[in-house]
């Protein structure tokens, strides 16, 4: 296969539908391509029309995107999966991973959006504006895959690039937004090609003289302990983790060490932890999906929380409920929020929801409001004669 026939096919699948933010090959289906959140085939005209992919074809897609490089070969080959990027020209670009099941290869093609946008354009709360004005310790963006969270944090570094002259060092897999140079200087390192493990990459960082360093994902204790290290001496660190939330994400953390550590990563991290966002995507109502974040910032409170881990009335939900002063947002009001617009469903609201009860409840209250019914219970009515009856009897 040459590169123009594979560059056919992927610019094939990214027209078949609107808003394409996976290209899909597996073993079995034909193409597909996620769009808005679902899973979708591709219609090819003629021969180029494939109803159930073969694993000699898959394999044949994989080669081409590895493009003979040995590492990413040796990697898949002793590992089962690899990360790679990979370009269309003037198009877009790519985040890659081939990986292999049942005796097979498939293919996931995540798309990277060429612009950075920014939060105002993101939809997110103008609170996560406040994030550019640290001048130390540790952001963690956090949530599923396909959340959205480089793209957050891209953001908040598009913010200090435009209003501070500053060096920011990322170590990314792979590099997903090309940040220009404007107040700041970006050196933007990817993994595989310029450092081979992020523990050693952010090692390395603290010897470059940056003031801000991103971390693109904190996937082992090594890596956490050299992110905290770096927010102790000055520097501003931000990085992601696959979790469902704040009060998740800091448990998690603690969790990567040995229980006689734990008073000592507690403390630590109650020093650096300066802010966790977390994010998820929720189908609209008219098609796409919107963003809801949770939002906790540091405070006292959250601080005793992370000393001393939660407790009956003490959480962090609790804590990020009653912030909303200091800029902080639970996922349930940012849920409440979308359907009080009208951009999602009830349905939608209620699967989503972290606390159902809460939701339910401030969906009720939102139905009130608009004067419409909040239960399918009819019929009901007072029985005057109940109390004659019972004298009677």
């Amino acid at each position: 296969m040459r590169r123009a026939e594979l560059d056919y096919i992927l610019n094939t699948m990214l027209d078949s539908q609107p808003n394409v933010s996976d290209l899909n090959f597996t073993v079995g289906r034909p193409f597909q391509v996620e769009a808005s959140g679902q899973l979708m085939p591709v219609a090819f005209t003629g021969e180029a029309q494939i109803d159930h992919l073969t694993p000699f074809q898959t394999e044949i897609l994989a080669l081409n995107l590895v493009n003979s490089d040995r590492r990413l070969s040796e990697i898949l080959i002793s590992q089962g999966s690899c990360d790679l990027s990979y370009a269309l020209p003037e198009k877009t670009r790519f985040r890659v991973n081939i990986f292999s099941q049942r005796s097979s290869y498939s293919i996931v093609l995540r798309r990277l959006s060429t612009v950075i946008p920014t939060i105002a354009e993101l939809k997110v709360p103008e609170a996560l504006s406040q994030i550019a004005q640290e001048k130390n310790g540790l952001v963690l963006v956090t949530g599923a895959t396909g959340t959205g969270k480089s793209t957050t944090i891209a953001a908040v570094l598009r913010l200090i690039n435009e209003t501070k002259p500053l060096h920011i060092v990322t170590l990314e897999d792979p590099v997903e937004f090309s940040h220009p140079h404007q107040k700041s200087t970006f050196n933007q390192r990817e993994l595989g090609i310029d450092f081979d493990t992020f523990a050693n990459g952010l090692r390395a960082a603290l010897r470059q003289a940056p003031k801000v360093i991103l971390v693109g994902e904190m996937r082992d204790r090594e890596t956490v302990e050299i992110a905290i290290s770096a927010a102790e001496t000055g520097h501003l660190v931000f990085s992601t983790l696959h979790t469902i939330d704040a009060g998740q994400t800091l448990n998690r953390i603690v969790g990567m060490f040995e229980e006689e550590e734990e008073r000592q990563i507690r403390s630590r991290l109650a020093d650096t932890i300066r802010w966790v966002v977390s994010q998820r995507l929720l189908p609209k109502v008219d098609g796409g999906r919107a963003a809801v974040v949770e939002i906790m910032k540091i405070n006292l409170r959250v601080k005793e929380l992370i000393l001393h881990g939660e407790s009956e009335g003490k959480t962090f939900y609790e804590v990020i409920e009653e912030g909303e002063a200091y800029g902080m947002q639970t996922f349930d009001k940012a849920i409440l929020k979308l359907y009080r617009d009208g951009l999602i469903t009830e349905e939608t609201a209620m699967a989503y929801a972290s606390k159902k009860t809460i939701v339910g409840r401030g969906i009720d209250t939102i139905k009130s409001a608009k004067g419409e019914k909040t239960s399918d219970i009819a019929g009901l009515k007072l029985d005057k004669d109940y109390d004659r009856r019972l004298k009677a009897w």
